[in-house]
């Protein structure tokens, strides 16, 4: 199934995989990608580990409207490079397709003094897509984001799980934030173009 609508991929933290997350719904539903805010490690940003991870011949990778030098917090990040990251200049890339956006670690990173991630995604009127991973204290994390996207008005389109599954975990979130289940990817010993095709098989949208 194909959705215009484009959907913006954001996780309970950092380093739960959001990037692997958004090259298993490019490569299923052959959409473009975009991440608006890259910082640091500009030699393999997640543009690049996206565009090596999928098959399809279709998606078209949009360039950043942020490329900050260092591995920080986006609003320290552009700090240390000498700029200040300007929100009214980040707008949607033109597509006619499916657009899957990464954003940089969790809802409430902020790109500058006043604006959020979760600001980010107000102002680009997208569907969210959560990922979230377990580990002691997820449970908060995942419940915490979800009661912001919800305080902001801002719709979910349901939640993918990555890892290793704790049923209770899982369970409880959804029962008790009635957000639609997407999917749960199993932990892969390496992630490679063979292993996001098969992940794809483990989402339903």
């Amino acid at each position: 199934m194909t959705f215009k609508k484009p959907l913006f991929v954001t996780g309970i933290g950092t380093g739960i995989g959001k990037t692997i997350v958004s090259a298993i719904l490019v490569e299923k539903l052959k959409a473009d990608y975009w991440k608006p805010i890259q910082s640091g490690d500009l030699d393999k940003s997640d543009s690049l580990t996206v565009q090596n991870l999928i098959s399809n011949t279709i998606t078209k990778i949009h360039p950043e409207s942020y490329r900050l030098t260092q591995p920080f917090s986006p609003h320290k990040s552009a700090a240390l490079d000498g700029i200040t990251i300007d929100q009214d200049t980040i707008h949607l890339p033109k597509t006619d397709n499916t657009l899957i956006i990464e954003g940089a670690g969790g809802l409430m990173v902020p790109l500058n003094n006043e604006f959020l991630i979760i600001d980010l995604i107000k102002k680009l009127g997208t569907e969210v897509v959560l990922v979230s991973q377990n580990y002691l204290g997820s449970i908060n994390h995942t419940l915490l984001s979800i009661h912001a996207l919800k305080s902001y008005g801002i719709p979910i389109r349901g939640i993918i799980f990555n890892g290793v599954e704790d049923i209770s975990s899982k369970e409880f979130i959804l029962k008790n934030t009635g957000v639609a289940l997407l999917g749960h990817i199993p932990e892969y010993k390496m992630i490679d173009k063979t292993t996001i095709i098969d992940a794809g098989s483990h989402i339903d949208l």
